[in-house]
């Protein structure tokens, strides 16, 4: 099996085993931790007239949030079983969901061609991808946006790890959803500080806003205190 089958299997095994009660993946936060205050940053930037296309929407909590923003939102992930979690989540059906490989370039071209230009919500999905997909991720938002769109995207910076190692990995023990990340060999916080800005640039974005920012987890420290972890936020634009 390729390295590339491996990824891919690794993010099918761990959906299989997150059940549907919400929160159960860690870090599948309520909107109003997530995808509301993100929003409100890229607001004075975007045409809230196109679409959106969240990247990496595992479960789609955070789609059917951007459904009620946009007139249309479609939630893409490399994962069939993380696919089914947001068909079956999404009862109204106020979104759309279909698997995508973002280093699929004809695939990501092909999804464009179907709903144009369009905005681009990215969580966390650069730093849990391969270091060699990583420029195809960040090209894939810049065919997303197209001429006309603008992009969110936020990443854990790498002070992340240590929070993940002290609250969630645990000296004495993972917890149970820590667990399951570690099982299916995936790797939080691997991705340098300065990486994300270069990758964006390189991809043909320009970065019109940024800034300091945490993402919530479901996971509560032994004190009832929230996991948080330290990221860095984006907002771009295809390059002029």
């Amino acid at each position: 099996m390729s390295t590339s089958q491996q990824y891919a299997e690794a993010w099918e095994g761990f959906w299989r085993e997150t059940s549907d009660v919400p929160g159960d993946a860690i870090w599948d936060a309520d909107p109003s931790l997530t995808a509301v205050p993100h929003l409100e940053l890229l607001a004075p930037h975007a045409d809230a007239a196109l679409p959106i296309v969240d990247l990496g929407c595992g479960n789609g909590t955070q789609t059917r949030h951007l459904a009620t923003c946009f007139p249309r939102a479609v939630g893409v992930d490399l994962s069939a079983a993380a696919v089914e979690h947001a068909r079956r989540a999404d009862a109204e059906g106020v979104a759309e969901f279909e698997q995508l490989d973002l280093t699929d370039t004809d695939g990501v071209r092909a999804l464009h061609a179907r709903i144009g230009d369009a905005n681009v919500y990215m969580r966390a999905v650069i730093h849990q991808s391969r270091p060699e997909d990583r420029p195809a991720v960040a090209r894939a938002v810049a065919e997303l946006t197209g001429a006309r769109g603008r992009a969110f995207v936020v990443e854990l910076t790498e002070a992340a790890k240590e929070v993940l190692a002290e609250a969630v990995l645990r000296p004495d023990g993972p917890s149970p959803k820590g667990s399951r990340v570690i099982k299916h060999g995936l790797r939080p916080a691997e991705v340098a500080d300065g990486e994300v800005p270069r990758l964006l640039r390189e991809a043909g974005l320009a970065i019109l806003a940024e800034g300091a920012t945490t993402l919530a987890m479901t996971e509560f420290r032994e004190d009832g205190e929230r996991v948080v972890l330290p990221a860095r936020w984006f907002v771009t634009s295809r390059a002029v």
